[in-house]
């Protein structure tokens, strides 16, 4: 059956109170009413399923751990659950009641009976005067029996009494009802021993206005107003219980009954935990604490089998998310001029109050994150995203450069059509710009560098105006897993490594944009800098025009360390995976690339640690490899060129003599050592044996016995490489040989292996097959 055209047919409207004085809507709330907690009772018999005895004790202790002083309990002539529930915690119908809480010390007894017109006519049958027999006949029936039982137990006793749907009986009927059973209890006084009049909207029927009207005529008209505790207890037809309780407050009520997140028949009893949060939020303690709330909701859910709602107030999984761009936005700039308005007022000592667009109260406050306050998906606007990677990378975005990364988050959530985590966005953010660990590193990675200054050499200084300096970039760059050494000078460290980058490996790219702000504070504060890069090769004007660019992002102790990674950030992106040129030394005539560049590349390469002068030597022997390709040479021809001049790690086809094993003792006291070995001679194996004050002395004892001339040891280094059990030794000899009537040859052996001694004497034998001994005849 549709809609009805006209409803006035079928549905018959509220009849307004005429109460022309009405004092209400100019009151103002400013402390938190009485609260009862009715979710193990009214709550718990809307539950298809009900709590079981444990599941109630739960919900017990977490009403307890809130702070909630009264809490109704159970309906124990209800069921055998309820009761056994109710001896649990301190044992028909009035009598079984009284029994169920013996031993405790404070009670409140809580018994009502429908007034209203409909109840009286329809379900019960009942005159006004036999409904108000009823009402009194119970209340002298539990004065009686809280008597007994505060002799008999030493429990003492409160009363509340619900003309249940109050807010549909006639006002003074409820009036008349409600005094009858006073006087029938005849104990109401002040303070704690008020009685509490407890009036129920039973079914919300009409606006939250005319509850408040109700509840503050009822409050003129009773008689000992100051011996009653008004007692509210809206429940959610019309959706609009949270209104009608905080009106009624304001009309004069003074306790509010209902269950957390606004469990109920039908649609629910007023929310607590809204109504408590709703007064926070206006500066007023509720005297409940919610500081925990999601524990809170485990146990709430877990009880009642009922999700809460992601959009429930305070409560919902979404209630402080925005995916919205322009809600974002606000957000993000609320944020950043409440860090600034909290600072000045913290010098001041004021107040620091929070004032945050679309959030009405801190999210930590109740034990939330702000990891939830903006989330991202394809509607989600640039200043969400930028706000997120603040949060979790410590990273304030230039605002060209969200526009940019926007576009990167955008591209997925439509890929995706779901949406992005901020797990999923500082993924991509890193995946993007190389930033952070070795995982997300680009083709190119600054490993050293060293920054120095030179004057300018189209500018001369004077006692006024020192001349204008350039400043020289020095460093290491992995190049596609590769260390290289690059060199560039430019005006400043930046415009020096893309210098570098051009010269090296043709890489052209200028600077458009560059930002820096500071991370941290004190020992621990480091630099973040921020540079757009477009294309090389163009003027000022057309670069600012230029509709291509990339950005780079860096961070680092050192200002000038966060300024290069961030331009390598940038050349990554740009460059993609197009073929670099192979990195090359120039080592000819007004060569750019010097002894050090060549040491460098061998430490980087191999992980040798040549000593200087082997570094002269072999940067000698480079020249001369170069001669015939115009003085250039590239990183892999130059490693080739050093393994075939050391026979290292590689047999040496001309070698004479073969160290195969050997044995070494030490003699005495002195730390002389005692060699015998196996070697391979022009061949032939010999055994031989010598002594010297040390094992390499000792080694050439015995090369000396078999040569003419004379073998020395000019120099010796070690160091290791590796590390763990893949470490090794590694052992530099230089040796000289003098021959009578000759003149005197030099030569480094370099030798390693697991036994420092043995990478010693291998290096020593290796340096003598390169000297042309002469065999003893």
């Amino acid at each position: 059956m549709p809609m009805l055209a006209d409803p006035s047919k079928k549905y018959k409207p509220y009849t307004p109170l005429n109460l022309p004085d009405r004092q209400w809507p100019s009151k103002v709330v400013r402390k938190s009413p009485i609260w009862l907690s009715t979710d193990l009772r009214d709550g718990n018999q809307a539950l298809a399923n009900p709590m079981t005895i444990a599941q109630k004790t739960l919900f017990f202790d977490t009403l307890v751990k809130c702070e909630l002083k009264e809490i109704e309990i159970a309906y124990p002539a209800a069921s055998e659950t309820d009761f056994q529930f109710v001896r649990g915690l301190i044992e028909d119908l009035i009598r079984r009641t009284l029994e169920s809480v013996a031993g405790t010390k404070l009670a409140i007894i809580h018994m009502y009976n429908a007034t209203c017109p409909c109840f009286r006519d329809v379900v019960f049958r009942n005159s006004k005067e036999e409904t108000i027999a009823l009402a009194i006949k119970h209340t002298k029936i539990i004065r009686e029996l809280t008597d007994e039982y505060s002799a008999k137990y030493g429990t003492r006793f409160k009363y509340e009494y619900s003309p249940e749907t109050f807010s549909q009986t006639e006002p003074d009927f409820a009036l008349e009802v409600c005094e009858a059973v006073k006087a029938a209890w005849g104990k109401a006084g002040t303070g704690d021993e008020r009685i509490i009049f407890n009036l129920p909207a039973t079914v919300e029927i009409a606006p939250p206005n005319h509850y408040a009207d109700q509840v503050e005529y009822f409050c003129q008209h009773i008689s000992e107003r100051e011996k009653i505790a008004i007692s509210l207890h809206p429940h959610n037809d019309r959706g609009q219980g949270m209104a009608a309780a905080e009106l009624a407050l304001l009309a004069g009520g003074d306790r509010v009954e209902g269950c957390l997140f606004g469990n109920g028949e039908r649609t629910g009893n007023v929310d607590l935990v809204n109504l408590a949060l709703n007064f926070y939020t206006q500066g007023v303690s509720p005297n409940l604490d919610f500081s925990d709330i999601q524990s809170v909701i485990e146990v709430v859910t877990a009880c009642n089998e009922l999700p809460i709602h992601p959009r429930h107030p305070y409560a919902g999984e979404l209630v402080f998310t925005a995916f919205s761009g322009s809600h974002q936005d606000a957000i993000k700039k609320g944020f950043e001029a409440q860090r600034i308005r909290h600072a000045e007022a913290a010098k001041k000592g004021e107040l620091q109050y929070w004032d945050i667009p679309y959030l009405p109260i801190d999210p930590a406050d109740i034990g939330c994150t702000y990891e939830a306050v903006i989330r991202v998906n394809a509607q989600s606007g640039k200043a969400g995203i930028a706000y997120l990677v603040q949060q979790h990378l410590g990273l304030d975005l230039p605002r060209k450069m969200q526009v940019a990364f926007y576009q990167v988050v955008q591209d997925i959530a439509d890929r995706e059509a779901r949406e992005m985590r901020p797990e999923d966005i500082t993924t991509a953010f890193r995946e993007t710009y190389h930033f952070g660990s070795s995982k997300y590193e680009g083709r190119l990675v600054l490993k050293s560098f060293k920054i120095s200054s030179e004057p300018s050499p189209d500018t001369t200084g004077s006692d006024e105006q020192p001349a204008d300096e350039r400043r020289l970039f020095d460093g290491t760059i992995s190049v596609d897993g590769a260390l290289r050494v690059m060199r560039g000078d430019g005006n400043g460290p930046l415009s020096a490594l893309l210098d570098a980058l051009r010269t090296h490996l043709d890489i052209d790219f200028i600077i458009r944009e560059y930002a820096e702000h500071s991370i941290g504070e004190g020992s621990n504060v480091k630099a973040a800098s921020y540079v757009e890069l477009v294309r090389g090769g163009q003027d000022i004007k057309d670069a600012r025009k230029a509709t291509e660019s990339w950005w780079g992002v860096g961070v680092d102790s050192d200002i000038a360390g966060s300024g290069l990674r961030a331009v390598l950030s940038a050349v990554n992106s740009a460059i993609g995976d197009r073929e670099l040129p192979e990195l090359k030394l120039n080592v000819g005539f007004n060569a750019k690339s010097a002894q050090s560049d060549v040491a460098n590349a061998i430490l980087n390469s191999l992980q040798l640690e040549l000593p200087r002068r082997l570094q002269g030597s072999f940067f000698e022997v480079v020249q001369r490899a170069a001669r015939g390709t115009g003085g250039e040479l590239s990183y892999s021809d130059l490693i080739k060129v050093f393994r075939e001049t050391y026979n290292y790690e590689q047999p040496d086809p001309n070698a004479k003599i073969q160290l195969k094993k050997f044995k070494m003792k030490s003699v005495g006291d002195n730390g002389h050592k005692n060699f015998s070995g196996q070697f391979i001679w022009d061949g032939q194996p010999r055994d031989l044996t010598g002594q010297g004050n040390g094992s390499l002395s000792a080694i050439l004892t015995v090369l000396n016995s078999q040569i003419d001339g004379t073998l020395s040891v000019r120099e010796y280094a070690e160091h290791s490489i590796g590390e763990g059990s893949d470490v090794q030794a590694v052992s530099y000899v230089e040796l000289a040989y003098n021959v009578e009537g000759q003149k005197r040859r030099t030569a480094w052996g370099i030798a390693t292996d697991t036994d420092i001694t043995a990478s010693g004497l291998r290096a020593a034998v290796s340096a003598a097959n390169k000297l042309g001994i002469v065999q003893k005849q």
